[in-house]
């Protein structure tokens, strides 16, 4: 089991400076990796202070060389196919392989969504997420791409360079323990489970179904959210890949740098 730090680009952590050297210390630490939340906005009581979290990642793979990082999770159905597949091979390239996209749905917390016309029904949103994550796959390959969707044209296209990681950059799918199935048949044609809002027993339901389709979880992650405190030994036996130790926008930074200076769990 590997351990990352999950945290979100706001407030003290919304200054590049400061991430950079959180980055840096995690490194030098031990740590597996570091992931950062992908909002545009979340206003109070989360943060008045927000950083785009594509150009600090940036910056964190400027200087590191071994942690793995990315966006968790990126909601593809805000953003355009393309210019992801841009920033992500561009990413993917500047840190020598170490880029790791989740994706998923995003939510409306405050109005997230709505504030901007974007679409915040779950139904609708699923369904430019799916065509957007198609049009991502193929502008990877190198390939002339061709695709005239309901919501995506690309005509005649063809993407270089490709992504340095083979057959594709890793892809993580967020989804919750109830109520929403098809993230989780999603996620299994996908490289790695990101559980949100679920319990250990609930990520361990998900991993059967997902095991059910697959086959085999034979190089697939799952990579669980925990609070600073928790018990990793009982997230390495229920088959977690990754602990993503977590925190909150209203967490201090100086706890962050607390459990970043102690390194992971031994």
């Amino acid at each position: 089991m590997r351990h990352a730090i999950f945290v979100p680009p706001f407030g003290e952590l919304a200054e590049p400076a400061a991430m950079v050297e959180l980055a840096v210390a995690a490194e030098a630490r031990g740590w597996d990796g570091l992931f950062l939340w992908d909002h545009i906005w979340r206003g109070e009581p989360h943060s008045t202070h927000v950083a785009d979290p594509w150009v600090m990642l940036a910056g964190v793979a400027a200087v590191t060389s071994s942690i793995r990082l990315g966006p968790m999770v990126t909601p593809l159905a805000r953003r355009r196919p393309q210019k992801v597949a841009r920033e992500s091979v561009t990413l993917d390239r500047l840190s020598a392989g170490r880029l790791t996209l989740g994706v998923g749905l995003g939510v409306d917390t405050n109005g997230e969504l709505a504030r901007f016309a974007e679409a915040a029904d779950p139904v609708e949103r699923g369904a430019v997420f799916d065509e957007a994550l198609d049009v991502l796959e193929q502008l990877w390959s190198g390939d002339v791409v061709e695709h005239h969707g309901d919501r995506f044209a690309v005509d005649g296209v063809r993407f270089l360079p490709t992504p340095l990681q083979q057959p594709r950059i890793p892809l993580w799918a967020a989804a919750r323990g109830v109520g929403a199935p098809r993230p989780v048949r999603r996620a299994a044609r996908l490289d790695g489970l990101f559980p949100v809002d679920s319990t250990l027993d609930q990520v361990v339901a998900m991993v059967e179904t997902i095991t059910a389709i697959r086959g085999s979880i034979d190089g697939y992650d799952v990579a669980m959210p925990a609070e600073a405190g928790s018990d990793a030994s009982a997230y390495a036996e229920a088959g977690i890949t990754w602990t993503m130790w977590s925190f909150e926008p209203t967490d201090p930074l100086a706890d962050i740098r607390a459990l970043v200076d102690g390194g992971p769990p031994t």
